[in-house]
Protein backbone atom coordinates (compact mmCIF):
# COMPACT_ATOMS: atom_id res chain seq x y z
CA UNK A 1 0.00 0.00 0.00
CA UNK A 2 1.24 3.61 -0.74
CA UNK A 3 2.52 5.34 2.43
CA UNK A 4 0.39 8.42 3.06
CA UNK A 5 3.05 11.05 2.42
CA UNK A 6 3.24 9.87 -0.97
CA UNK A 7 -0.23 11.10 -1.23
CA UNK A 8 -0.16 13.78 0.87
CA UNK A 9 -0.20 17.62 -1.04
CA UNK A 10 -0.34 21.25 0.11
CA UNK A 11 -3.31 22.65 -3.11
CA UNK A 12 -3.91 25.83 -2.47
CA UNK A 13 -6.87 26.01 -0.42
CA UNK A 14 -9.86 28.80 -1.90
CA UNK A 15 -12.20 30.28 0.36
CA UNK A 16 -15.13 27.65 -0.53
CA UNK A 17 -13.11 24.53 1.07
CA UNK A 18 -13.60 26.23 4.79
CA UNK A 19 -17.16 25.81 4.11
CA UNK A 20 -17.38 22.25 3.95
CA UNK A 21 -16.74 19.49 6.59
CA UNK A 22 -19.43 16.90 5.99
CA UNK A 23 -20.00 13.04 4.95
CA UNK A 24 -20.17 10.61 2.42
CA UNK A 25 -20.15 10.41 -1.32
CA UNK A 26 -20.12 7.01 -2.74
CA UNK A 27 -17.46 6.62 -5.60
CA UNK A 28 -17.57 4.03 -8.24
CA UNK A 29 -15.13 2.06 -10.28
CA UNK A 30 -15.32 0.63 -13.64
CA UNK A 31 -15.50 -3.22 -14.62
CA UNK A 32 -16.49 -3.42 -18.64
CA UNK A 33 -18.59 -0.51 -19.40
CA UNK A 34 -20.94 -0.71 -16.39
CA UNK A 35 -20.14 1.82 -13.35
CA UNK A 36 -20.24 0.09 -10.16
CA UNK A 37 -20.52 2.24 -6.91
CA UNK A 38 -18.51 1.45 -3.96
CA UNK A 39 -20.21 0.54 0.04
CA UNK A 40 -20.10 3.15 1.80
CA UNK A 41 -23.21 4.26 3.38
CA UNK A 42 -25.57 7.90 4.25
CA UNK A 43 -23.98 8.79 7.03
CA UNK A 44 -25.94 11.68 9.82
CA UNK A 45 -25.05 15.09 8.82
CA UNK A 46 -24.49 18.09 12.00
CA UNK A 47 -27.02 20.92 11.47
CA UNK A 48 -23.78 23.39 10.56
CA UNK A 49 -22.36 21.15 8.42
CA UNK A 50 -25.39 19.96 6.24
CA UNK A 51 -25.92 24.56 6.08
CA UNK A 52 -22.33 24.75 4.66
CA UNK A 53 -22.34 22.15 2.31
CA UNK A 54 -25.52 22.97 0.92
CA UNK A 55 -24.00 26.65 0.76
CA UNK A 56 -21.26 25.29 -0.83
CA UNK A 57 -23.46 23.29 -3.79
CA UNK A 58 -26.04 25.95 -3.97
CA UNK A 59 -23.79 29.52 -4.41
CA UNK A 60 -24.81 31.16 -7.78
CA UNK A 61 -21.06 30.59 -9.77
CA UNK A 62 -21.93 29.19 -13.33
CA UNK A 63 -18.67 27.84 -14.91
CA UNK A 64 -17.14 30.86 -16.40
CA UNK A 65 -13.35 31.25 -15.50
CA UNK A 66 -12.19 34.07 -14.02
CA UNK A 67 -8.19 34.63 -14.75
CA UNK A 68 -6.38 36.81 -11.77
CA UNK A 69 -3.73 37.23 -14.47
CA UNK A 70 -2.14 36.69 -18.04
CA UNK A 71 -0.56 33.58 -16.25
CA UNK A 72 -3.51 32.19 -15.06
CA UNK A 73 -5.24 33.03 -18.57
CA UNK A 74 -2.39 31.02 -20.26
CA UNK A 75 -2.79 28.33 -18.15
CA UNK A 76 -6.17 27.95 -18.97
CA UNK A 77 -5.86 27.55 -22.66
CA UNK A 78 -2.91 25.05 -22.19
CA UNK A 79 -5.54 23.24 -20.27
CA UNK A 80 -8.20 23.42 -22.83
CA UNK A 81 -6.00 23.04 -25.84
CA UNK A 82 -4.25 19.82 -24.55
CA UNK A 83 -6.91 17.82 -23.02
CA UNK A 84 -9.36 18.15 -25.86
CA UNK A 85 -7.49 15.30 -28.29
CA UNK A 86 -7.08 13.43 -25.11
CA UNK A 87 -10.37 13.46 -24.65
CA UNK A 88 -11.79 13.04 -27.41
CA UNK A 89 -10.88 9.29 -27.41
CA UNK A 90 -13.52 9.20 -25.09
CA UNK A 91 -16.68 11.59 -26.18
CA UNK A 92 -16.91 12.33 -29.82
CA UNK A 93 -18.83 15.51 -29.74
CA UNK A 94 -16.24 18.69 -29.86
CA UNK A 95 -18.57 20.96 -27.99
CA UNK A 96 -19.20 18.10 -25.19
CA UNK A 97 -15.44 17.69 -24.52
CA UNK A 98 -15.52 21.64 -24.71
CA UNK A 99 -18.22 22.01 -22.27
CA UNK A 100 -16.28 19.46 -20.12
CA UNK A 101 -13.37 20.69 -19.68
CA UNK A 102 -14.48 24.33 -18.79
CA UNK A 103 -16.44 22.92 -16.42
CA UNK A 104 -13.87 20.24 -15.04
CA UNK A 105 -11.48 23.41 -15.20
CA UNK A 106 -13.82 25.37 -12.75
CA UNK A 107 -15.11 23.32 -10.13
CA UNK A 108 -12.03 22.02 -9.51
CA UNK A 109 -10.46 25.35 -9.06
CA UNK A 110 -13.80 26.44 -6.94
CA UNK A 111 -12.70 23.56 -4.60
CA UNK A 112 -8.78 23.71 -4.56
CA UNK A 113 -8.24 20.20 -6.54
CA UNK A 114 -6.25 19.46 -9.02
CA UNK A 115 -7.97 19.33 -12.17
CA UNK A 116 -6.03 16.43 -14.24
CA UNK A 117 -6.88 14.11 -10.66
CA UNK A 118 -10.46 14.91 -11.07
CA UNK A 119 -10.55 13.99 -14.60
CA UNK A 120 -8.60 10.41 -13.29
CA UNK A 121 -11.25 10.14 -10.86
CA UNK A 122 -14.36 10.37 -13.46
CA UNK A 123 -12.56 7.89 -16.32
CA UNK A 124 -12.24 5.50 -13.27
CA UNK A 125 -16.10 6.23 -12.06
CA UNK A 126 -17.95 6.58 -15.36
CA UNK A 127 -15.50 6.31 -18.06
CA UNK A 128 -16.79 10.09 -18.78
CA UNK A 129 -20.33 9.27 -19.40
CA UNK A 130 -22.75 11.71 -18.19
CA UNK A 131 -26.10 9.29 -17.64
CA UNK A 132 -23.79 6.62 -15.94
CA UNK A 133 -25.98 4.62 -13.75
CA UNK A 134 -23.87 1.91 -11.20
CA UNK A 135 -25.51 -0.68 -9.79
CA UNK A 136 -25.92 1.40 -5.98
CA UNK A 137 -27.29 4.14 -7.74
CA UNK A 138 -24.57 6.23 -8.10
CA UNK A 139 -25.09 8.84 -10.95
CA UNK A 140 -23.14 10.67 -13.81
CA UNK A 141 -19.88 11.48 -14.19
CA UNK A 142 -18.59 11.88 -10.99
CA UNK A 143 -21.37 8.82 -9.61
CA UNK A 144 -23.33 11.10 -6.68
CA UNK A 145 -25.27 9.18 -4.71
CA UNK A 146 -28.82 9.83 -4.90
CA UNK A 147 -29.00 10.65 -1.40
CA UNK A 148 -26.89 14.17 -1.17
CA UNK A 149 -29.94 15.29 -3.67
CA UNK A 150 -31.97 15.32 -0.22
CA UNK A 151 -29.37 15.75 1.99
CA UNK A 152 -27.55 19.01 0.52
CA UNK A 153 -29.47 19.70 -2.74
CA UNK A 154 -32.73 20.37 -3.46
CA UNK A 155 -34.28 16.51 -3.59
CA UNK A 156 -34.30 16.60 -7.66
CA UNK A 157 -32.33 13.49 -8.17
CA UNK A 158 -32.46 14.08 -12.11
CA UNK A 159 -30.62 16.83 -11.81
CA UNK A 160 -27.32 15.00 -10.72
CA UNK A 161 -27.37 13.98 -14.31
CA UNK A 162 -26.65 17.78 -14.72
CA UNK A 163 -23.00 18.48 -15.84
CA UNK A 164 -22.33 21.64 -13.51
CA UNK A 165 -24.96 19.88 -11.19
CA UNK A 166 -22.85 16.50 -10.98
CA UNK A 167 -19.19 17.94 -10.84
CA UNK A 168 -20.23 20.77 -8.19
CA UNK A 169 -21.47 18.00 -5.78
CA UNK A 170 -18.38 15.59 -6.58
CA UNK A 171 -16.02 18.80 -5.90
CA UNK A 172 -16.94 19.50 -3.02
CA UNK A 173 -17.34 16.26 -1.21
CA UNK A 174 -13.55 15.45 -2.59
CA UNK A 175 -12.52 18.54 -0.94
CA UNK A 176 -14.64 17.76 2.24
CA UNK A 177 -13.08 14.00 2.39
CA UNK A 178 -9.22 15.73 1.84
CA UNK A 179 -9.85 18.76 4.19
CA UNK A 180 -11.30 15.23 6.83
CA UNK A 181 -7.85 12.99 5.74
CA UNK A 182 -4.78 16.31 6.52
CA UNK A 183 -4.21 16.43 2.75
CA UNK A 184 -3.62 12.62 2.24
CA UNK A 185 -5.22 11.57 -1.13
CA UNK A 186 -4.80 8.09 -0.81
CA UNK A 187 -7.71 7.66 2.43
CA UNK A 188 -9.65 11.01 0.83
CA UNK A 189 -9.89 8.84 -2.11
CA UNK A 190 -10.55 5.74 -0.55
CA UNK A 191 -13.50 7.64 1.27
CA UNK A 192 -14.69 9.26 -2.10
CA UNK A 193 -15.01 5.47 -2.99
CA UNK A 194 -16.09 3.37 -0.04
CA UNK A 195 -13.06 2.11 0.65
CA UNK A 196 -10.86 3.61 3.39
CA UNK A 197 -7.41 1.92 3.77
CA UNK A 198 -7.25 -0.23 0.36
CA UNK A 199 -5.24 0.73 -2.46
CA UNK A 200 -7.24 -0.58 -5.33
CA UNK A 201 -9.51 2.32 -5.85
CA UNK A 202 -6.55 5.06 -5.31
CA UNK A 203 -4.16 3.23 -7.48
CA UNK A 204 -6.39 3.56 -10.08
CA UNK A 205 -7.31 6.83 -9.87
CA UNK A 206 -3.66 8.10 -9.78
CA UNK A 207 -2.93 5.86 -13.14
CA UNK A 208 -5.74 7.41 -14.59
CA UNK A 209 -4.65 10.68 -13.53
CA UNK A 210 -1.28 10.33 -15.73
CA UNK A 211 -3.20 10.44 -18.58
CA UNK A 212 -4.38 14.19 -18.00
CA UNK A 213 -1.29 15.32 -16.64
CA UNK A 214 0.04 18.17 -19.20
CA UNK A 215 4.05 18.75 -19.42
Amino acid sequence: MPSSTMWSRAWPFEPLAALISALGLVGALMAGSAARAGQQVEAPLADSVRSALRAAVHAATPPEPVFVDAAHRARYAQWMRGQDPRLAAWIDNAQVRQDLLQTVWYEAQRAALPAQRVMGLMQVESAFRKFAISSADARGLMQVMPFWARLIGDGDVSALFQLQVNLRFGCTILRHYLDLEGGDWFMALGRYNGSRGQAAYPNAVLRAEKNWSLP
